[in-house]
């Protein structure tokens, strides 16, 4: 069932883009707190990183918040997700990094494989990956701050 407010909020987050755009925005509201205390607490789940002091010679790479309202099929708001991301744009391809790698499927298999769902008639569910920092195991040391 539709409430008004619910109704209200989609409709503001839509059209006037009421996702913070910096950290202090973000902290005077109580849902953009939770969402950043649970990435942080995902975060701490997985070991995604251990804190230590910046050895002498190395580069570090800052982080930014970035905060995404995630809605329902009905248009309904579903979440308010927040993302603790690398400024990797930073770093300086050869010095800070070698490679680079980015886990998006190509459309061209979206389109096969939902293609032979329909003609099979299987179901297709969508889902959204709780953490950003999933099972990839780095060779190099990479500080953050």
């Amino acid at each position: 069932m539709y409430s008004l407010k619910n109704i209200y909020e989609s409709y503001e987050v839509a059209f006037f883009g009421c996702e913070p755009q910096s950290f202090e925005e973000a902290a005077k509201k109580d849902v953009w707190r939770k969402a950043m205390d649970d990435e942080i607490t995902t975060i701490e789940k997985n070991k995604t990183w251990e804190l230590v002091d910046l050895p002498k010679g190395k580069d570090v790479t800052s982080l930014k918040w970035v905060y995404k309202t995630k809605f329902n099929e009905d248009g309904s708001i579903q979440k308010y997700k927040a993302i603790l991301a690398a400024k990797g744009y930073s770093q300086q391809p050869r010095i800070d990094f070698n490679e680079t790698f980015a886990s998006i499927a190509r459309m061209e298999t979206v389109r096969i494989i939902l293609a032979l769902a329909a003609q099979l008639k299987l179901y297709g569910y969508q889902f959204d990956v709780k953490s950003i920092f999933l099972s990839g195991e780095l060779e190099e040391e990479v500080y953050v701050k």
